[in-house]
Formats: structure tokens, sequence, C-alpha cells
């Protein structure tokens, strides 16, 4: 087996799917928050797109994907972030953002080089360490502060670290935290990788679930060695769609798309077209946040009645809470799973969560009520326990 693989820990979500799992065994209402998979329904003209487009013959799909899906993409982008793409050169589908951002640093990785550190905050999605420490990278995890509004703060690392680095990973709207960047925070840290030679990488999956201002695209601040990475997983409810974009630099989607045949990951056709008419519709989009909205308000309201600070939500469909004093993250948290709510402790995101839970809006309205008043009661016996 490989070395890398006896080493690592489960991945994080695993433990929240067995917990929940065992949950459903016993006949315990769950109220899941953990993982970030929200139940809305995809909008039926997307089902009904791909229902039509599957084929009668099955064949293997182009790694480069269908033109008119790259139009459309290159449309919204132009539409949204005022950044205009040429379909054919600088953008690639993919099967969702995370095979695409795992297998970014296997082709831009090189063992025997002297730039192989690859920057990220944490805590974080765990796919960034991953895929860097299969490429042979050095993983450079940077802790994100609360009163930093938890962003990547590369002008405070030591210049020898960044003349080694290769890729910076940044993720605003950010996973687990929610925090958000403005564009003169996207052009400032393009200007450091652009000094020291580094491939900006943007996971910007969450752009689209937002509550004030569109967040910006890192692609607003240029484009020379950076790429930005999209998904319909969670701005048009396609997560077991899995259907995404890379796009950016010319040069590198060019050397990038060259090795995706490798990882076998074209998108099917039918998901292509389904994938077309979704970034081509703005208004499931908008229903959508406005559901959002409406949970957000419910877990706003309880936070604040029960005394629990947590960074406030402008996009994501995350809060991040610290958790009550004098009880670990994770004891917290299996402390209401007996009541069958489910959190994530901060700690499964690594360095900096420690002292906090994420909660995922993945129950429908009603579910977000029932919750808090289950919550409510799980707080009153962890009070009598601590009086």
């Amino acid at each position: 087996m490989n070395r890398l693989l006896k080493e690592m820990k489960p991945y994080p979500m695993d433990e929240l799917v067995k917990a929940r799992e065992k949950l459903k065994r016993e006949g315990k209402k769950i109220y899941d928050f953990g993982t970030g998979d929200p139940k809305e329904p995809t909008a039926p003209f997307i089902r009904e797109a791909v229902k039509n487009a599957i084929p009668e013959v099955s064949q293997y799909p182009t790694v480069k994907g269908r033109p008119d899906l790259r139009k459309a993409i290159s449309e919204w982008f132009e539409s949204r972030f005022k950044v205009k793409l040429n379909p054919e050169t600088e953008i690639i589908p993919s099967a969702g953002s995370k095979e695409a951002i795992f297998h970014f640093p296997l082709v831009f990785i090189e063992e025997d080089s002297e730039k192989k550190r690859v920057i990220y905050g944490t805590p974080a999605y765990p796919v960034y360490e991953r895929g860097t420490l299969f490429a042979g990278g050095i993983p450079t995890p940077i802790t994100l502060k609360y009163e930093d509004g938890f962003l990547l703060r590369l002008d405070r690392i030591d210049r020898s670290i960044l003349e080694e680095t290769r890729i910076v990973w940044i993720n605003y709207p950010h996973n687990p935290t929610g925090a958000t960047a403005t564009k003169t925070y996207l052009e400032d840290i393009y200007g450091i990788c652009r000094e020291y030679d580094i491939i900006l990488c943007s996971d910007e999956c969450y752009t689209e679930i937002y509550f004030e201002e569109p967040p910006p695209s890192a692609l607003e601040a240029g484009r020379k060695k950076t790429v930005v990475f999209h998904s319909l997983s969670k701005r048009s409810g396609m997560t077991g769609y899995r259907s995404g974009f890379v796009a950016g630099d010319e040069s590198l989607i060019k050397e990038y798309l060259r090795f995706r045949s490798s990882f076998g990951v074209g998108s099917p056709e039918f998901i292509q077209i389904g994938a077309r008419e979704a970034w081509k519709d703005e208004k499931h989009v908008e229903e959508r946040r406005e559901i959002f909205r409406k949970k957000k308000a419910i877990f706003e309201k309880f936070f604040k009645e029960e005394g629990l600070e947590f960074l406030e939500v402008k996009a994501t469909f995350y809060f991040w809470v610290k958790v009550p004093e004098g009880i670990s993250s994770k004891d917290y948290a299996f402390h209401l799973l007996k009541y069958g709510i489910v959190v994530s402790p901060g700690d499964f995101f690594g360095k900096g969560g420690k002292g906090f839970f994420r909660i995922a809006l993945v129950p429908s309205v009603r579910e977000c009520k029932e919750a808090v008043k289950v919550w409510k009661e799980a707080h009153k016996t962890l009070k009598r326990r601590r009086d």
C-alpha cells in the first residue's frame, strides 16, 4: 500500500457519516448539519435536460468537454465577474471541483524542484493537503485567525518560504468558516504570487451562495499563473451530478488538459448538457439563495439567544461557531449527537479549528426549526451538568 495511505488519518467526514448511520439504525431522528450536502431538490429543468440527453449508445466523453458547455460557462463568467474567458483555451469542465483540486498538484508539482511547497490556510477543506501529499509536494498550512477574518495573510510569511512555494490555495467564500474576501485582498495576494512566481489557485465553489454583495473571483485581479475552480454542487444543488470547471491562465489550462485524460475524469455527455442549462439560468440560483437566507435567519436568532459567538455569515451556507465555555469541540459535538444533532467539530478541519464547530444549513427550513427546539434541550442538559 502507498505509504501515504497508511499514514493518513480517516477523512474527517467519514466519522460523521458513521455516527449518523449508527443513529439511523437505532431509529433516532437525525438533524444532520455535518456534511455540506443540502436537501433542496435540483431544479426540474436541469433534471429534464439530463434525462432527455441520455443516449441509446454510451460512448466515452472527451476530457475537453462539449463546446456548448464551455461557451455557456464563458458567458456566465463574463456576466457574473466581468472577465471574458476564451471557451476554447481557458476553460476545462470537471467532475465537480474536488477531483480537479486534488489532481492539480499532480501535474504542477515537480518532486526534484526546490519549489514544491503548497500553501493553504487552516482550518480547511482536507483535499488541499491530500492532493499535495500524493503529488510529492510539501504541505504548508498557515493557521487562519478569527481576528483576521480567517484571511490567508501571505504578507506575513517568511520570504524564504515563499521562494520555495509552487502553489498557493485560497478559498473565499471559505469552507468551513464562511469568511469572505474583498477584491482588494485578492489583488494583494495576486501581486505577492506574481512577485514569487507562484501559481495562485482559487477554490470558488461558494461564490454563488451569498446574502450581501456578490463575492469576487481571483481572475478579477489577473489571470497570469492563476486558475479558479467552480462547481454546480452548491450553486445549483447538483452535488450528485459531479459537475464544475477549471478556468484561467491559458498556459496552465493547456498543460493541465494534456494530463487530465490520464485521470479518467471526463464528464458524461448527458451531465454536461444538464450543466450547460444550469449555467445559463440564474432564477433557480436566486430561489436557492432565498431558502438559505431563511435557514440563516433561524440560526442567527438561535445562536444569539443561546449566547454562542459566531462569524457573521455573508456567504456560503455555513456557520462557524465558538463552543460553549469549558467544553471541547469534539465533546460538544458528541453531546449534541445524543439528541440526534450532527455538527462538525472545528478540529476536523485542521489547526485553527480548535474551540469551534461548523454547521451546514443542510436540513429543510422546517427541520431547522425543529432542530433548534431539540438543541435548546441539549443546552439545558449541558448547563445542568456543568452547574
